[in-house]
């Protein structure tokens, strides 16, 4: 293996009650790399996410076997923190969510869970964040209105700024710019671009122009099952399976 990996998984399976979501997943996630999870709806990419910061814990009726292991450390062992593993992780969705609180309480909400309570200090962690993803400018005399009253692509950098100021080690994308304008998407991923020195990023998306825009390293999911994993200018350009020529060709969808 040519790189240092972050998450790594041996034999992850998922299951939704009877239905086999993720069959035997071995992968191994690069630092300081932008990994693409790509594959056509209902594969399994978004359950994928799901499991590394453990979310897959709030749906009913699924059980997961299998290792996933974080900085070597199990995720699913019983002794561990949820929390703290979920800290690790920063999380981009198809749609914006920002929270129904100012823009400032939306940056501030997540050091504050995390015991910091000093008014300067919060104050600094907000205009630190909110210019790391260009938007202090736009926003800072207007902290205190609602986060809502912003456009989708400034609630979409409010969402980073936010996932952000927690520290986290790995920042992930289910189809992070869907739901976004051309410029906002190009923000999003030149942005994905610059933060890849300090964070291990995984996205996942449909679109493979994107995938060829950002990715290092890229994964095809087809069915719940890992087809093909590795650089980006192998698995997009000369991929080794025929499933994966296939997708990429747009013959299967």
């Amino acid at each position: 293996m040519e790189y240092e990996p972050h998450i790594k998984t041996n034999n992850l399976n998922v299951y939704y009650e009877d239905h086999h979501v993720l069959k035997n997943i071995t992968l191994a996630i690069p630092d300081k790399k932008i990994t693409v999870i790509i594959g056509p709806s209902g594969c399994g990419k978004s359950t994928l996410l799901k499991v590394f910061n453990r979310l897959i814990d709030l749906d009913e009726g699924v059980k997961v076997s299998g290792e996933v292991l974080v900085d070597n450390e199990n995720i699913f062992a019983k002794s561990i923190d949820i929390s703290r593993i979920r800290k690790k992780m920063g999380l981009l969705l198809q749609k914006p969510f920002p929270l129904p609180m100012s823009i400032f309480d939306n940056v501030a909400y997540g050091p504050r869970i995390h015991g910091i309570k000093n008014r300067r200090e919060l104050r600094k962690i907000v205009r630190k964040y909110l210019q790391a993803v260009n938007l202090w400018q736009e926003v800072k005399n207007r902290l205190r209105t609602p986060a809502s009253k912003l456009s989708l692509g400034q609630q979409q950098r409010l969402c980073m700024a936010r996932g952000l100021a927690v520290e986290p080690e790995i920042i992930m994308g289910d189809e992070p710019t869907a739901s976004l304008d051309p410029l906002s998407s190009k923000f999003i991923e030149t942005k994905l671009i610059e933060l890849k020195k300090d964070y291990s990023i995984i996205v996942v998306t449909h679109g493979l122009r994107q995938a060829r825009r950002i990715a290092d390293y890229v994964g095809f999911i087809y069915l719940g099952e890992l087809v093909e994993f590795g650089p980006a200018s192998q698995v997009l350009e000369n991929p080794r399976e025929e499933l994966t020529q296939k997708y990429i060709q747009g013959i299967i969808s």
